[in-house]
């Protein structure tokens, strides 16, 4: 099967997104699959409010257990009455020994969107294409952007400076007009989005969709447990510290987090031992990546509340009109003067 093509989603105009699903988005937002934090009611609450929802395989313990969670979304959503868009992260790594198992679930469910992260693999694209899947691929370089591209992902989200969790450095201006030099299929922008003038910036800057996690963290519908979502409203730029000691990857972490956990002393990120890395348990009392040491990116400073999804994503639509119009009436300013 030729994999479908994939427009760019701008407005709320019925465009196919994945297999004929059409995507009817109240705002150009991916709901990022977030460890630990992204579960079932987060995904349905989010295709529900019109974004894409998601979560990563791994988020459940076990295979079984991630095509329970599947079933539950594609019951609760069944009833919509257009079928919404929402998507899995798959790891694509030799450390998940889950890949084939859980890929196979996605095909069973049809699952629209597949995020693939940590390597890149053409036959995971191949077999969601077979189905009339989309891919996109988590990339934080030109490199990596450019082996995506080669394997016939269809979109490239751009994990740029400031984003939540494993993140790049690259400034995102740069990497969306890098990446359109040899590119055609979808750009998705990541780092530090929290508000709908994010979204609408994003848009301006040459992206299709914006990917925003942090905000969702600290929304009623997330897993992440109360002190987290606190931790997140009480936290700033200063306060998000980049690092590979604690996941063996660069990554942001809050420095809350690092302080209660005992990681961070004189200044310095004591790194974990490799085994407290994942999913599994810790070494001894030793705290573990993730679970105990939390994750947020640059876009904190903007979050003061814990809202429902349907709330803020009604906000977001307001935030994200106000800007689009604020550009329009300066451009129509500049024009009526050059007259």
């Amino acid at each position: 099967m030729t994999p479908p093509s994939v427009a760019a989603v701008r407005d709320v105009k019925e465009k196919p997104l994945a297999g004929g699903i059409p995507a009817r988005l109240t705002l150009p937002v991916i709901a990022a699959p977030m460890f630990l934090v992204s579960g079932p009611a987060l995904v349905i609450a989010c295709c529900r409010a019109g974004i894409v929802g998601t979560l990563p395989a791994l988020n459940q313990r076990t295979s079984e257990g991630f095509a329970d969670w599947l079933r539950e979304i594609r019951t609760a959503l069944s009833t919509e009455r257009e079928r919404p868009v929402f998507g899995v992260n798959l790891i694509v790594h030799s450390t998940n020994p889950r890949l084939q198992q859980d890929l196979k679930i996605c095909r069973e469910y049809e699952v629209p969107l597949v995020i693939t992260s940590l390597g890149i693999a053409p036959e995971v694209v191949s077999e969601v294409h077979n189905y009339g899947g989309l891919v996109f691929h988590d990339v934080v370089s030109r490199r990596h952007a450019e082996k995506a591209a080669a394997a016939g992902v269809d979109g490239l989200i751009l994990v740029c400076g400031g984003a939540g969790g494993h993140a790049g450095t690259a400034n995102p201006f740069a990497f969306i007009a890098e990446t359109r030099n040899f590119f055609g299929g979808t750009v998705v922008l990541a780092g530090g989005i929290s508000t709908g003038a994010h979204i609408a910036a994003a848009e301006v800057a040459g992206a299709d969709l914006a990917y925003m996690g942090t905000r969702f963290i600290a929304t009623q519908e997330s897993l992440a447990n109360p002190e987290y979502k606190q931790l997140v409203l009480d936290s700033g730029i200063q306060d998000v510290i980049y690092t590979p000691a604690v996941s063996g990857v660069p990554a942001n972490f809050l420095r809350g987090s690092l302080e209660r956990s005992g990681l961070l002393r004189d200044g310095q990120v004591q790194p974990l031992d490799a085994k407290s890395h994942g999913i599994g348990e810790g070494q001894g009392n030793q705290p573990q990546a993730w679970k105990d040491v939390w994750s947020a990116g640059h876009g904190v400073g903007a979050i003061t509340d814990v809202p429902n999804v349907s709330d803020l994503v009604t906000r977001m639509s307001s935030e994200y009109r106000s800007a689009i119009h604020q550009v329009e009436r300066r451009v129509a300013a500049k024009e009526a003067a050059s007259v």
